[in-house]
């Protein structure tokens, strides 16, 4: 969503609430003593008996002003506000963004780490506590529905600016993921919200894209994410995005909206509009948006649209109703908040821990990681990693605890964002680690001053980034500067030159290419690394902490083997233009593997400072079962090393022959954590009662989820690369 005001007011914030970034606790509610007996149903359906019509307007209408310049005072700040009755003891909605930690400014919050990084630690119970700091920190600050949960599939268009925000290309994983953060916010009695449903994977064109994508490729895609969320999460709220999908805006399309969310998911709560993603009051109201924010402009001629007939007094109603079911449902009558200091010390001990569990190292020749205690001398180089960590730019953008280390321009006109350093510092980090050791710095703004200090040093960390924001896509997949014009390619091949022990650190939102990787001896991903960002790095290249993250991306060799390895353009700011999604479910490692492409790291894919080995591997097939149709994969694994690590043992499907379905697809995994030289007994089973799917396919004739007839085969493996057969299993006569 637009955010105006971005950091023009974060520093703005009422001084109470600038408080909270010294709180050493926090308590997000107040416990209930009489817990209702009533389902959120029956509540609401009490409600709407007593209220007028404009009261039952109030709750479908964003904003407080009934004009169009979108009046964003509202009184506790963040992105939105719909009014309260107080005559009915309904309370008001105070509605903030937060992806990756508080956004909009509303007071200083724990900058945690990408949702992408939340991602690539494959870690559910994480990913809960991940979700679980963003929605205290929002009850402490006194806003009660959170527009965090971004599900779009980020594979179809690795340079989307807002990949940062996504958990990645494969649509188990990222419902799964996806669910657990919102099962977090909810917890906290916070609404938590999915968007941008559906289909909003580029920021190019974004108001106008109309997306042609067929049924099968849908469901079995970005819609499949969406509806594990959904399920898996009982999530409240769901948000219609900008685009269009075969040629009607998502905000007015009942196929998404009616067919497939409502009546398909069966989804008890609100559909909302992102900001001003409303095109229509008729329309809009038939297909199923039940708010609109941020203001009232369509909605508001509901009255004329029942009064003529045009929509049913019923379904103002029901949208009603979906509103104070959802604020029945997550607590916010039951629990009232307390505006309070947030647990600033505590929820910034969560970001370092999601932050190294989620870091992927890419590379390790010559175990060049992790770095000796004894080295002497050290060149860090670039990024500002003297004072900061990157972040990523937008409405997700937060105010971090203790203020931004830098505020780097405004690189991308007219996306409203600045390029924004968390203040977390690896070189200060890096130094604790090597107190006898000489750690110098370099800007990285002139290549030859680098590789000079690099020359003279023992060993050399080059930090490179990538920055990205809502509101626009990258030019490319390498490593520019937008502010500082510098080419990070050219400083990383330098520093190289000059040191055979050179380690690239990137802070980026997803997928780079890298020109430069035979010349570089280790490489870490460590996304946007968050408030901590600063002692995780300097954790995990020291080897305090081992790398176990797995990446939730393909990192393509080039653009060249994207489906499209052009961004479509829109040819205006006003006519939809088409966006064909020719592949259909073939998104990210699934149109590699279809496509016979080699990518630069494939999805799933992850070293250690320590080796692993899958033995004993068996396959048991449950299918037969009417109650619990199932398969399970066991196997033993062993840490054959000599430190203690994680690894991830991921099942993937490949379909009978004839499906048309990639060679094979994720449908369950399992991170382990083991000592050296033990090994752990492992048991994954996939569900075919699972939201997920994992057996199915979508049949397009009788719209439903099935089995097909015919052999299936299972393989293990600790990426999409590395699998090997475990069994064949056959349904029905093949």
């Amino acid at each position: 969503m637009p955010l105006r005001h971005l950091f023009s007011s974060c520093f703005a914030s009422l001084l109470l609430l600038a408080l909270a970034a010294c709180g050493s606790s926090s308590s997000t509610a107040t416990t209930s003593n009489n817990p209702p007996s009533e389902t959120p149903d029956q509540r609401a359906d009490a409600l709407i008996a007593q209220m007028t019509q404009a009261q039952k307007l109030q709750m479908v209408e964003g904003g407080v002003a009934n004009d169009s310049s979108f009046n964003y005072s509202f009184p506790r700040g963040g992105a939105g506000y719909v009014a309260g009755i107080p005559s009915l003891n309904i309370p008001a909605l105070y509605i903030a963004d937060g992806s990756v930690g508080v956004g909009n400014g509303v007071g200083p919050a724990t900058a945690l780490p990408s949702s992408i990084a939340s991602a690539a630690g494959w870690d559910t119970t994480a990913a809960y506590s991940y979700g679980q700091v963003i929605g205290t920190e929002l009850a402490d600050y006194g806003m009660n529905v959170n527009l965090g949960g971004n599900t779009n599939l980020i594979g179809r268009e690795p340079r989307d600016g807002r990949t940062f925000e996504t958990k990645g290309e494969d649509p188990i994983l990222a419902g799964k993921i996806a669910a657990a953060h919102l099962e977090g916010v909810q917890a906290e009695h916070v609404i938590a919200q999915m968007k941008h449903f559906s289909f909003n994977d580029q920021e190019t064109g974004r108001t106008t894209a109309n997306v042609i994508i067929d049924d099968r490729g849908g469901r079995e895609s970005d819609l499949l994410a969406f509806e594990i969320g959904v399920k898996d999460a009982n999530v409240q709220s769901v948000m219609c995005s900008y685009n269009l999908t075969n040629g009607t805006w998502n905000c007015e399309n009942p196929y998404l909206l009616t067919q497939v969310l409502k009546t398909g998911w069966n989804f008890p709560g609100f559909v909302m509009s992102d900001w001003e993603a409303t095109h229509s009051t008729v329309a809009a109201a038939n297909a199923g948006l039940d708010q609109e924010q941020p203001d009232q402009i369509y909605l508001s001629q509901l009255p004329a649209a029942i009064q003529g007939g045009q929509v049913a007094q019923s379904r103002l109603d029901n949208m009603a109703h979906r509103v104070l079911r959802a604020m029945f449902a997550a607590g916010l009558f039951d629990y009232p908040q307390t505006l309070q200091p947030i647990s600033a010390a505590a929820d910034a001990t969560i970001a370092q821990q999601v932050e190294e569990n989620g870091a992927v190292l890419l590379k390790n020749a010559n175990a060049q990681l992790p770095l000796s205690p004894g080295v002497t001398s050290i060149a860090v180089i670039g990024s500002h990693a003297d004072i900061g960590v990157l972040s990523g730019g937008g409405s997700a953008q937060v105010q971090p605890v203790g203020g931004p280390a830098l505020v780097d321009g405004t690189p991308c006109p007219p996306c409203w964002a600045q390029m924004i350093w968390d203040p977390s510092s690896p070189v200060q980090a890096i130094e604790a680690m090597v107190p006898n050791a000489k750690v110098q710095f370099d800007e990285g703004t002139d290549a030859a001053s680098a590789a000079s200090l690099a020359a003279s040093s023992q060993a050399a960390i080059v930090f490179v980034n990538q920055w990205t924001s809502e509101g626009m896509d990258l030019a490319s997949l390498n490593l520019t500067d937008p502010v500082n014009n510098i080419d990070q390619d050219a400083l990383v091949s330098a520093v190289a030159a000059a040191n055979s022990h050179t380690v690239v650190v990137i802070e980026s939102a997803g997928a780079i290419v890298m020109p430069w990787l035979s010349q570089v001896n280790a490489v870490l991903e460590a996304w946007y690394p968050g408030q901590r960002g600063g002692p995780a790095i300097a954790d995990l290249l020291f080897g305090k902490t081992n790398p176990s993250g797995k990446l939730p991306i393909t990192f393509p060799a080039s653009v060249d083997q994207l489906p499209r390895p052009n961004i479509p353009q829109p040819p205006d700011g006003t006519t939809p233009f088409p966006v064909n999604y020719t592949e259909g479910f073939n998104v990210g490692y699934k149109w590699f593997d279809s496509q016979g492409l080699t990518p630069l790291f494939p999805f799933g894919f992850g070293l250690s400072y320590t080796t692993f080995t899958f033995t004993n591997a068996a396959l048991v097939n449950n299918l037969s079962s009417a109650t619990n149709p199932n398969i399970q994969v066991t196997f033993t694994l062993t840490n054959t090393g000599t430190v203690a690590g994680a690894e991830v043992g991921q099942v993937y499907l490949g379909m009978p022959a004839g499906l048309g379905e990639p060679p094979h697809r994720l449908v369950k995994w399992q991170k382990v954590t083991l000592q050296p030289g033990a090994s752990q007994s492992v048991t994954i089973e996939v569900d075919e009662n699972d939201s997920s799917h994992p057996l199915s396919y979508w049949d397009t004739t009788s719209d439903s989820w099935l089995v097909a007839p015919g052999q299936y085969t299972v393989y293990l493996g600790n990426s999409d690369a590395n699998v090997t057969t475990v069994g064949t299993f056959t349904v029905g006569s093949s």
